[in-house]
């Protein structure tokens, strides 16, 4: 067996590469895919598929390297659904040519990924889904509408489960696959928000073919598939990697140290109380991502999304109360058509109402206190009566 790289061979080879493609005279994408088949896009990938087999834990030295150089990055807010979600899953379960065909570019941003799992009528109870997939020779024809899907608008491919059989039990006739948002019967429409903005939509698909070979797992499997998208999303959206007072209470702390007019005692006395917790939860984080190094998520990622969700409700609140009337302005109440969420770069009235969808997106707060009172606490689970009935005889 092949031994694993280690941190001083992953430094010489990233001056490698370095060398070969210095990052001045060097196109961006040519860095990029250089840097992928070199192995040091995510070194704990097998070979050949932007990684080295290496340990997860050791992309920090690789990472080091290429910021001391100035290397230009993929702009992982920009990807993170492909990036956080569709490469985990493409890599446990897709074949070999769908490994090959969608790891590459999907590193590299060339191509944007989205997710259509929720539906009007099947949000929290995403097994509920009634978007049908029925098999036509070597094709699926799919048909249904899903909803609340960022970057649809955006996106070139989307990780899709639909409903392949409905005389089984609701989790049980699932099936999970890769679908290009560029084909005919797709439809995005914007869903505008709180905001202003519509950085959401709803898809509509109708009769849209999709090639068994874009079939992530086995025929029915889906619900176990979409597990590892499901905990992969919670760690990127609650478990992302951030400096002491990165983030949003990062904001709060320095309006406070510049404004001393705005303080008051009862609000110093709740941001360091916030303070405490968003560090809590930041080194929190940091043992997940550690723990991460020895397989996939598990439930406890669930933790990390509610606590990530709860602190930015707490702390864009704190910070309109700190700043008065100045909290109330907002000057940018236009349609517009965002690729991604920039919480920090925007006003406190932005944050503060684009906070409100952190307890909805990548699961609601309420399945996910049952997630890790059931899977992390060992806890009765709640009555379920639809378990054993079959999907079509569900009242709906």
């Amino acid at each position: 067996m092949k031994k694993a790289p280690d941190a001083a061979e992953l430094r010489a080879r990233t001056q490698e590469l370095l060398a070969a493609h210095p990052p001045g005279t060097t196109a961006r994408g040519d860095f990029l895919r250089a840097r992928f088949a070199a192995g040091l896009a995510w070194v704990h990938y097998p070979e050949g598929l932007g990684g080295l087999g290496a340990p997860r834990s050791l992309q920090a030295v690789v990472d080091a390297e290429l910021d001391a150089a100035g290397a230009p990055d993929n702009d992982p807010r920009r990807i993170g659904i492909g990036l956080g979600m569709a490469a985990p899953t493409i890599l446990a379960y897709g074949s070999e040519e769908v490994k090959q065909r969608f790891l590459e570019p999907l590193w590299t941003g060339e191509e944007v990924w989205c997710q259509l799992f929720s539906e009007p009528g099947a949000g929290s109870d995403l097994a509920a889904l009634g978007t049908r997939a029925v098999r036509d020779g070597d094709d699926w024809v799919v048909t249904g509408q899903k909803v609340w899907t960022s970057s649809a608008h955006v996106a070139r491919w989307a990780i899709l489960i639909a409903r392949t059989d409905p005389d089984v039990p609701k989790h049980q006739g699932i099936t999970y696959f890769v679908c290009d948002m560029t084909d005919p019967g797709v439809e995005v429409r914007p869903l505008r928000q709180i905001t202003g903005e519509a950085e959401f939509n709803e898809v509509f698909l109708t009769e849209v073919r999709i090639p068994d070979a874009h079939r992530l797992g086995e025929v029915g499997d889906g619900w176990r598939v979409a597990q590892t998208t499901l905990m992969n999303e919670r760690v990127s959206i609650g478990g992302m990697r951030l400096p002491r007072e990165g983030g949003m209470i990062g904001t709060v702390a320095r309006t406070w140290r510049e404004r001393p007019e705005l303080r008051t005692h009862d609000l110093h006395q709740r941001l360091m109380t916030l303070w405490v917790e968003a560090e809590v939860a930041r080194l929190t984080g940091e043992r997940l991502r550690q723990q991460l190094v020895a397989g996939q998520p598990g439930p406890e990622g669930s933790g990390t999304k509610l606590a990530f969700a709860r602190l930015n409700q707490e702390i864009s609140g704190l910070e309109v109360e700190l700043l008065g009337e100045e909290g109330l302005l907002y000057d940018d109440w236009t349609m517009s058509r965002p690729e991604l969420v920039d919480f920090t770069g925007r006003e406190a009235g932005y944050r503060y109402l684009r906070s409100k969808g952190n307890s909805i997106e990548g699961g609601t707060s309420e399945v996910l206190l049952n997630i890790v009172a059931e899977r992390v606490l060992g806890l009765p689970a709640e009555p379920r009566s639809d378990k054993d009935i079959a999907w079509k005889d569900l009242a709906r």
